[in-house]
């Protein structure tokens, strides 16, 4: 089974620990917990660690460039590992869904976002998967970019929890079944009740 590499999107430091541009950090390390491994190797401007997830091998990596120069360690890593951009699958935040909504897909627009923008520019390629993770609250308010650098309210707390789950069944069912499988199961508008 060929090798895949998850990357979370994020900034390094404890200051973004908690904020909602860590989201895609959030996953991996969802996903190495549950994999009985840590995310703690540096290589190529990341921290990876090698693990098998839903029965595939993969590097997962928390790029530790900030989030606007992610792509330079995304592609220093398809290149320590000789992997082709649709081997990749990016996982982050994503302000214009509505909080708790996951959306995946297998190509597209950086749709503003710098992190992914960063990406898809050192690549020259928009060919890979990315899980999008809904972070817009009921208030969204002043400047976009310190919203994004906030941490979640507490009333907020338990549909990320429960987003992040369902982002790491989403990504497990990706590697078993495909993107297709994976987009027809979770790429549901969020239902309040």
């Amino acid at each position: 089974m060929a090798l895949k590499l998850i990357v979370g999107l994020g900034n390094p430091g404890h200051e973004y620990a908690f904020t909602r541009h860590n989201l895609g950090f959030a996953v991996v390390d969802r996903l190495a917990e549950a994999a009985g491994v840590e995310i703690s190797r540096p290589e190529a401007q990341a921290l990876t660690a090698t693990a098998k997830v839903a029965g595939t091998p993969v590097v997962l990596a928390k790029p530790q460039t900030y989030m606007n120069l992610s792509g330079l360690a995304v592609s220093r890593l398809l290149e320590r590992y000789g992997l082709p951009v649709n081997d990749l699958v990016v996982v982050l935040d994503e302000v214009n869904l509505p909080l708790g909504t996951l959306r995946i897909r297998t190509r597209g627009s950086a749709g503003g976002h710098n992190g992914l923008k960063s990406v898809i520019g050192s690549l020259q390629s928009d060919d890979f998967v990315r899980v999008r993770l809904g972070i817009r609250g009921e208030r969204v308010s002043g400047d976009l970019a310190d919203y994004v650098l906030s941490p979640f309210r507490e009333e907020e707390l338990e549909t990320v929890a429960d987003m992040i789950g369902r982002a790491t069944e989403a990504i497990e069912v990706l590697l078993r079944e495909g993107p297709q499988k994976a987009m027809s199961r979770y790429n549901q508008r969020l239902t309040t009740q």
